[in-house]
């Protein structure tokens, strides 16, 4: 073997060698959050001991455990961006397409797939023991990712603060429900859960009894323009 392609080969190795020890890593974290129900509790070692590396290679890949954690959320954050824009992108005849059908939003499978590829870990991080600031990261980016295309098209009454309170309340529902669905166990396959968080967003609560609700969305957008810098009114 040529010495360029031997190189070749021992940098693909030692690569190959660091995404499994990364992996181990993250993987043992998860379980030492499970095990003590703090992650303040976590130490090195016990990531280390239990991830079968010394406490030297972990030291090679983090500077400590809030390093892991913290590199862990900057890469979901990273990457579930572009998954939620894709979703972001959908027209609303399409989505509305897809809610007859009882199919799920495009692009919305993708998103539940990473996140159940990686579920070990998010879950425990997402969980009562984990990171409580994890999840209000993930409507951070969620937020970023729809806000403008949400904007398109609105109804001109129903802007304004109606409309930013409208985004929150969505944004922090679909998070909270892919949270639960994570810190749950996953039991719903990512194909009927995606078909479940599409057709939530347009559920209202009459629905679920029987009552059809109905209001008149540009008046409620008024009475917002109406009351605001009057907080006793």
């Amino acid at each position: 073997m040529r010495p360029a392609l031997r190189e070749l080969d021992a940098a693909q190795s030692t690569d190959r060698r660091s995404v499994r020890t990364r992996s181990a890593l993250r993987d043992a974290l998860a379980a030492e959050i499970e095990e003590t129900g703090d992650l303040s509790q976590v130490t090195v070692t016990a990531v280390s001991d239990r991830a079968g590396v010394t406490r030297r290679t972990f030291y090679s890949h983090y500077r400590d455990i809030a390093d892991l954690v913290c590199q862990i959320e900057d890469e979901t954050v990273r990457e579930s961006h572009e998954l939620v824009r894709r979703i972001a992108d959908t027209r609303l005849s399409e989505l509305q397409e897809s809610i007859s059908r009882f199919e799920p939003c495009p692009g919305g499978v993708e998103l539940l797939t990473y996140f159940k590829e990686r579920g070990t870990y998010l879950s425990a991080l997402l969980g009562d023991g984990g990171d409580p600031g994890f999840a209000e990261k993930l409507t951070c980016v969620v937020r970023d990712a729809v806000r403008d295309r949400a904007s398109e098209g609105l109804v001109p009454l129903a802007s304004g603060a109606f409309f930013e309170y409208y985004l929150t309340f969505a944004i922090s529902a679909e998070v909270g429900v892919l949270v639960r669905w994570l810190t749950s166990g996953m039991h719903e396959s990512v194909e009927v859960m995606a078909r479940i968080m599409t057709a939530l967003m347009f559920v209202r609560p009459g629905d679920l009894y029987g009552r059809k609700i109905d209001f008149d969305i540009p008046a409620i957008g008024v009475g917002a323009l109406a009351t605001k810098g009057n907080p006793d009114d």
